[in-house]
This record gives C-alpha cells, structure tokens and sequence, in this order.
C-alpha cells in the first residue's frame, strides 16, 4: 500500500550536460548535484540517472519527491537550490525537459 497522499508530487528532470560524456565535469555535476539538492529538507527520494531510451537525446536524470506543493514551493526558492541552478545548472546544463507529476 502505497503512503503517497492526493498532494504527493514527483519532480523529475532529464539532461545533458555540456561536458564530455564520462567526463569527471560530468562525474562532479551529478555528485554536487545530488549532495546539494539532497541537503534541501523537503526533498524526498532524491534519485540520479543515466537515461537509456534512443527515443531522445538526454543523457540523464534526476527525481525526487515531495509530500505536497508546499513543500515543493520550499523547495524552489531555498537559496542551495537557487544558487545550484544560477551558479552550476545554467552554465553546464546544455538542455533540460522538466516533468512534474502528481496523483
């Protein structure tokens, strides 16, 4: 039986980076990413991954889920995950698609 409420949300993002595939600038944005974004409270289930579909040309991905909206808005504006996308996402990240879930 699953705990997730009506207000669970699962925000995913898939990427490529602009570094060198096997690179250790890839190595480092996936470590830093997940060391940074995991330290935020509200954050849940904190996943990374390689993408493997020939369906599209993201290399990889992160999810992580969050008890309700409020907690997703938290979020967004903590200043580790401002700083993360101002200061290492929108510098090395060469392309993104963001997907929010919810039931």
């Amino acid at each position: 039986m699953s705990t997730q409420t009506k207000e669970w949300i699962l925000h995913s993002v898939i990427f490529t980076l602009k570094h060198e595939q096997g690179s250790a600038e890839e190595a480092q944005f996936l470590a830093d990413g997940e060391r940074i974004l995991t330290s935020i409270p509200t954050v849940t289930n904190f996943q990374v991954y390689k993408q493997v579909s020939a369906k599209n040309n993201y290399r990889h991905g992160f999810a992580m889920e969050f008890a309700n909206q409020a907690d997703y808005d938290a979020y967004n504006e903590h200043p580790l995950h401002v700083q993360f996308v101002s200061e290492r996402w929108a510098l090395e990240v060469e392309a993104f698609l963001e997907i929010d879930y919810a039931k």
